[in-house]
């Protein structure tokens, strides 16, 4: 229905049809919902088409680019291999249309309109809609808003050709010899490691005492181990300075532990962090209140200060992932929709692809200590595992942190290979308040990686089979 000149009226309009912006636009469409949404360059958003997504597809060719060099333990001799890096950037295009393309017909299969183009609200209950010099109106009765993140910018490094995210770097046509990398978290390990599996030389600078600092020390040791292996030199206390472009390359002027030091590469990644897209969309004008750094204040609904906008997703407070974006969409579209839907974050699994992966879920053995619980811990090596060391990956643990007093899970950490995979075992387990006897007299296939959260149950317990207690 048309209300005045220019305005649409809308049931649901959804801001941004990324991970979190396209769950909850499918699961309001469920729920009866006439949906709207709005986006204004990709699809899918960040994670389908500039992140998650290719950043696995390019780690997996890394991964597949290394063994085909160095499987001669296995008595496999690979003569001659090589690296076509544009069919890897063409394959891995392939990857994120096939994704995108399926995001696009799951919205036709709702009767979900998508409209192109850039967002404002101009009153608490209206949205414009900017796309090139035409715009649009639409009322709405309810919005959840999920625009999602962008990288930040440093002081002294611009972007440019040669200064880039981690956007630019999965668009790179070309394998760098060099590569120097700002940034030590996540997303610097991940593509850090997959281009020195490339063959690229990669130097990190990590501002504080360690990569990965927001897990234990001891997960960390087998990503190190591995990334040394790799050739990467990692610089930590290194803090990043400038930056000359030459024709060729730059020129990072950096301080390690107080002394300044020059390295010179062909690009220069920076990946410290990314910052809310709220900035610029009229938020104030929607009556939503913020905090100091651009993060929408939200109830456990996604409730906003504005009753009938929801936010969800990089844009409120928490841990800036896909899958709780995508969490947090399906909690807001019920909410909206009259149910008592509410988030809970217990069982909220964190993941790194690195070499080995890193997952964990629930409460550290340290978390969980500091939170007033005695604790039992479990911990069993990749290495008794028998199909870990049939795949040739024998580093890493997984490591179950249960409560002493009845052997409630209350979280699990995992270093090694298919980690990604193995955690939401017990993100089930949390989740639906077992025990580490469970767990035990669970039935694990064998010979399978699964196995090793029935050993570690059982270490637990004090009867591990596998290893001496």
């Amino acid at each position: 229905m048309v209300v005045g000149e220019f305005t649409t009226e809308v049931d649901t309009i959804i801001l941004g049809a990324g991970p979190g912006g396209y769950v909850a636009a499918i699961r309001a469409a469920q729920l009866g919902q006439k949906v709207t949404v709005i986006e204004r360059e990709h699809v899918g958003g960040v994670c389908l088409n500039v992140g998650c997504i290719p950043s696995k597809a390019l780690i997996s060719a890394s991964h597949r680019f290394e063994q085909a060099k160095n499987s001669e333990e296995y008595g496999i001799r690979a003569e001659n291999v090589s690296l076509d890096f544009l069919k890897v950037q063409e394959w891995k295009g392939q990857v994120v249309s096939r994704l995108t393309g399926g995001v696009k017909g799951l919205f036709k299969a709702h009767d979900i309109e998508l409209v192109e183009g850039e967002a404002l609200f101009v009153e608490p209950d209206v949205v414009r809609v900017n796309h090139g010099y035409e715009s649009s109106r639409f009322k709405f009765n309810h919005c959840i808003i999920a625009t999602g993140s962008t990288p930040i910018e440093i002081p002294g490094f611009k972007w440019s050709d040669r200064v880039i995210s981690s956007t630019g770097a999965l668009a790179l046509k070309e394998v760098p010899k060099k590569l120097v990398v700002i940034g030590g978290g996540y997303i610097g390990i991940e593509l850090s490691s997959a281009f020195a599996g490339f063959g690229t030389e990669v130097v990190i600078l990590e501002g504080t005492p360690s990569i990965l600092p927001a897990f234990e020390k001891r997960l960390i040791a087998p990503v190190k181990k591995k990334l040394k292996a790799k050739g990467v030199t990692v610089f930590t206390e290194a803090l990043a300075k400038s930056v000359e472009e030459t024709v060729s390359g730059v020129k990072v002027t950096a301080e390690v532990k107080g002394v300044p030091q020059v390295f010179e590469a062909d690009y220069v990644m920076v990946t410290v962090g990314r910052k809310p897209n709220t900035k610029d969309i009229g938020l104030d004008l929607a009556e939503v209140e913020t905090t100091d750094r651009g993060l929408i204040k939200v109830d456990q609904q996604g409730k906003t200060s504005n009753d009938k906008v929801f936010a969800i997703g990089d844009i409120v407070p928490g841990l800036a992932l896909a899958h709780k974006a995508s969490y947090e969409g399906k909690v807001a579209a019920e909410a909206i929709s009259g149910e008592p839907s509410e988030v809970d974050y217990r069982a909220m699994p964190a993941v790194v692809f690195s070499d080995p992966e890193i997952a964990s879920v629930g409460l550290s053995e340290e978390e969980a200590t500091k939170e007033g619980y005695e604790v039992k811990t479990g911990q069993f090596p990749f290495a008794a595992n028998g199909r870990a060391l049939s795949l040739g990956e024998s580093d890493g643990f997984l490591k179950l942190v249960t409560r002493a007093s009845d052997g409630l899970i209350l979280g699990a950490q995992i270093v090694g290979t298919n980690a990604s995979d193995m955690i939401a075992e017990f993100g089930l387990a949390i989740e639906s308040g077992m025990t580490a006897e469970d767990v035990a007299l669970t039935i694990h296939a064998h010979p399978t990686l699964g196995e090793m959260a029935m050993e570690a149950a059982e270490v637990v317990l004090g009867k591990p089979i596998h290893i001496a207690k």
